[in-house]
């Protein structure tokens, strides 16, 4: 049994009132969420609130979910739009980390590789990469930077970002395009590299 089944079966139990099967999904995805929505929300304290409200919202729309899509995305869909609407309450956007947190990231083939490095110079050089991109990344509009930040970090589908967004699988190729491209344009001074190539 998938992960997709195991996730339908605890729903559907927890839409019957058992508390137990639902605080098991919140077990399994806290980590995950809290994870997307510190791309989001900063400050590790309002993040962990945001994902409580979050899966607060969750349990409360939990009768009306039809499994249509996976848990997990329509829990990121709630996630997504808690921390969107935490923010504008506060009259601010998602700020960015001058440190990259390379742990969380083990998907980035770009990450991995710098990582490889020992010279100062390659560090240096890193370094100002990392800056590079999280800055790109901080100002970006939000539906590039969300779709982004769903395939490159949290890892998700183009199925399942085009499902969280609810928007076309053509939408999200393009956004992910576009996010990459101006990401890339920043990185290109700085590498030395070509406008013919992205890295």
């Amino acid at each position: 049994m998938g992960d997709k089944e195991v996730d339908q079966q605890l729903v559907e139990r927890a839409q019957r009132g058992e508390k137990h099967a639902f605080e098991l999904l919140v077990i399994k995805y806290q980590r995950r969420l809290q994870r997307l929505i510190s791309r989001f929300v900063r400050d590790a304290a309002e993040a962990e609130d945001v994902t409580q409200e979050a899966f607060i919202k969750a349990y409360r729309a939990l009768p009306g979910f039809r499994g249509d899509s996976a848990f997990y995305t329509w829990l990121y869909r709630i996630g997504i739009n808690t921390a969107k609407n935490y923010l504008v309450a506060l009259g601010r956007r998602a700020p960015t980390s001058s440190q990259y947190d390379f742990g969380e990231d083990e998907d980035f083939e770009e990450v991995s590789l710098l990582q490889d490095v020992s010279t100062p110079e390659n560090e240096l050089m890193s370094k100002q990469v990392v800056e590079v991109v999280n800055s790109s990344l901080s100002q970006l509009p939000d539906n590039l930077r969300t779709a982004l930040t769903l395939r490159e970090i949290e890892g998700l589908s183009y199925e399942e970002i085009s499902e969280v967004m609810s928007c076309p699988i053509g939408t999200v190729r393009s956004r992910i395009f576009r996010a990459r491209e101006i990401i890339a344009a920043n990185l290109r001074p700085l590498l030395g590299t070509s406008i013919d190539k992205r890295w």
